[in-house]
């Protein structure tokens, strides 16, 4: 569920330990956005998915896997009725998935080929049987600012579960839980799937960044971003 409101961004974020098991984690963001006049968030439980989080090493290619089996836990523990508690599928299942819908060769099974947003769609299609909205925005600047910002507000406040974000210059997949704007600009709550290391403990992941609010103004200008929007209703 999606809330907005004047007050400083908040969001449960819970990291992956192991395979299985779930921490909840409340982390309370307080950077300095000036006078915000709303925001809206993805609220529930998920797990943090991230590079070599199921001991397979990722690194370099992995994002968009790990982004959408983030966004796949979140169904699974949030909309129980419509996936039956199922499991996130693995890099090897997404894979297999993408070329039984003859999207992919059958070269692609075992690779270590990047995914985006458009493949992130078809396998919660596939898998979920949630369908996806693709909305494209052009260019940084004012139209990441505007298109992006009215978007996610909209999104959460209907749909209330993480996106996906990518691009082409900044191609780095990201998953986003949460829009906060005010008179200086839009903020994302960015979960980043870039992290590979040991087991994060409580409030870790927030600490060194990996779940984080970075301003719409930061990102690269010159780089176009893809946002899949999953829609589950109300």
């Amino acid at each position: 569920m999606a809330v907005s409101s004047s007050l400083a961004p908040s969001a449960r974020l819970v990291p992956l330990i192991g395979n299985e098991a779930l921490l909840r984690i409340h982390a309370t963001f307080s950077g300095r956005f000036a006078e915000r006049l709303k925001t809206s968030l993805v609220e529930g439980e998920y797990q943090y998915y991230h590079y070599g989080c199921d001991g397979q090493d990722d690194r370099g290619w992995g994002c968009g896997y790990r982004t959408i089996q983030t966004m796949a836990s979140w169904l699974r523990y949030n909309v129980k009725t419509l996936v039956q508690n199922k499991p996130p599928p693995s890099i090897r299942e997404i894979q297999q998935a993408l070329v039984s819908m003859m999207d992919k060769p059958s070269s692609f099974l075992g690779s270590k080929e990047w995914i985006g947003t458009f493949e992130a769609s078809l396998v919660l299609s596939y898998f979920y049987d949630v369908p996806c909205r693709l909305v494209h925005i052009r260019s940084g600047g004012a139209e990441l600012e505007q298109v992006a910002a009215d978007e996610l507000h909209q999104h959460f406040e209907r749909h209330g579960c993480p996106v996906m974000m990518g691009g082409d210059r900044d191609n780095s997949s990201k998953g986003i839980f949460g829009v906060c704007t005010g008179t200086a600009g839009s903020y994302l709550l960015i979960v980043d799937p870039h992290y590979y290391g040991s087991l994060l403990e409580r409030g870790e992941a927030q600490k060194q960044g990996w779940a984080v609010w970075k301003s719409l103004a930061s990102f690269n200008q010159s780089s176009f971003y893809n946002l899949c929007l999953p829609q589950i209703g109300r």
